[in-house]
């Protein structure tokens, strides 16, 4: 497969996800479901009727009427399934973007139409006739096709995207940014995660449960979604929303960082931590009373290793406090919190535990931002709605500092 099918095979499932979402998103009822990859790549559920949708995405392929052929055979030969085992009607669509070609489709079809150019074919070069295969006559196929829609002119792979996150920005009643990080990158997961599940039944969602399993406050590293806009424009996205410094408030700023001890390189640490006093301080004699420092707390750090860290920065001249004013002393909430000047060269402020978080975050009045970087779950609830709370996930440590 070349570098471009294989875009275009990707794009292609990124399509169908997306038109799964969508429907599911306009239902009118969230009772109603959809079903992947069970009859079709997505069946629609409603209180009166199951629609079974094909959904296909041919940006680079001219239509022609083969290129649909074999899905209209096979909806003809469930259509007579299903009506010989009298069993409820079903819907049948057919749904494709095409490069081209759109003209050689005239709608509505008719059954000599049908028949000649969607049923006939050749195999070892003697013709066959599908519907004379299932014994359908013309009023059988008549039947059909009042069930049968095509549509070779469905929205772009950009057009149909801009629709779910104008559909999500709807349901949840939130921003574009929000509607695309936040709910779009869970359900897409969640359309992933259903394609696979062995069973049919549970690859079926109703819309009440979709939104509830796509709510979110937290950035999740969906590695299909990072896939599909690519990792350096999604650490752009996150830095444009919530990391560019421009006239920085003197807020309570407090940076949570997960790492794996089993994989961490202190010296990259280090960086973030630099980088983190650099872009969030403002300590110069100018800034008077409005000066200002983070907070950092890291998460899973080893005890051992988080003394040899405060050791090297020490020695290295690099001023910070951690809320414990001599050895044996309790944590003090009135210490970590004092203010970081040019004159008491307080460069970083450095929480050793949850505990020690959760107090600060607690007895601190002023306005407080909580950005927690984790690799799995969420570890802090700042539990005060008066508390911003950015959530991000990440695969390592390094990504941080391709965000901020």
């Amino acid at each position: 497969m070349t570098d471009r099918s294989a875009v275009d095979t990707i794009r292609g499932y990124f399509y169908q996800f997306d038109y799964s979402i969508l429907k599911v998103l306009q239902m009118s009822n969230h009772g109603d479901s959809i079903a992947v990859e069970c009859i079709e790549d997505v069946d629609i559920h409603t209180a009166t009727e199951v629609t079974a949708v094909q959904c296909k995405y041919y940006s680079g392929t001219e239509y022609n009427h083969s290129v649909i052929k074999p899905a209209v055979m096979y909806m003809l030969t469930h259509f007579k399934a299903i009506r010989d085992d009298g069993r409820p009607v079903v819907r049948y669509s057919l749904c494709g973007h095409y490069s081209s070609g759109q003209q050689k489709l005239t709608l509505p079809i008719d059954v000599a139409f049908l028949k000649q150019y969607f049923l006939t074919y050749s195999e070892k070069k003697v013709e066959r006739r599908h519907h004379d295969e299932l014994n359908l006559s013309d009023a059988d196929l008549a039947e059909f096709l009042s069930v049968l829609d095509i549509d070779i002119k469905a929205a772009s792979f950009e057009d149909q995207f801009a629709q779910v996150i104008k559909e999500l920005q709807t349901a949840y009643g939130c921003t574009p940014f929000s509607a695309e990080y936040f709910y779009y990158n869970n359900a897409l997961a969640l359309m992933r995660e259903l394609t696979i599940q062995p069973l049919p039944a549970n690859r079926t969602i109703t819309k009440r449960e979709f939104l509830e399993r796509s709510d979110t406050s937290s950035v999740l590293f969906n590695e299909w979604f990072v896939r599909k806009n690519g990792e350096k424009a999604h650490f752009s996205a996150l830095r444009k929303q919530y990391f560019t410094v421009l006239n920085l408030s003197p807020f309570e700023r407090f940076f949570l960082i997960e790492v794996d001890p089993e994989t961490l390189v202190r010296s990259d640490l280090k960086d973030v931590l630099h980088i983190l006093s650099r872009k969030w301080s403002k300590t110069t004699k100018r800034d008077g009373n409005s000066s200002f420092c983070p907070y950092v707390y890291v998460h899973r750090l080893p005890n051992d290793e988080l003394v040899a860290l405060k050791k090297e920065l020490a020695t290295e001249g690099f001023g910070f406090i951690d809320g414990y004013d001599f050895h044996g002393a309790d944590f003090n909430v009135k210490s970590i919190s004092k203010p970081a000047t040019h004159d008491n060269g307080i460069k970083l402020k450095v929480l050793n535990s949850i505990d020690n978080l959760e107090a600060t975050v607690g007895s601190i009045t002023r306005t407080r931002e909580v950005y927690q970087f984790h690799l799995g779950k969420s570890y802090f609830d700042p539990a005060n709605q008066a508390v911003k709370h950015i959530q991000i996930q990440l695969k390592k440590l390094t990504d941080i500092k391709a965000i901020i």
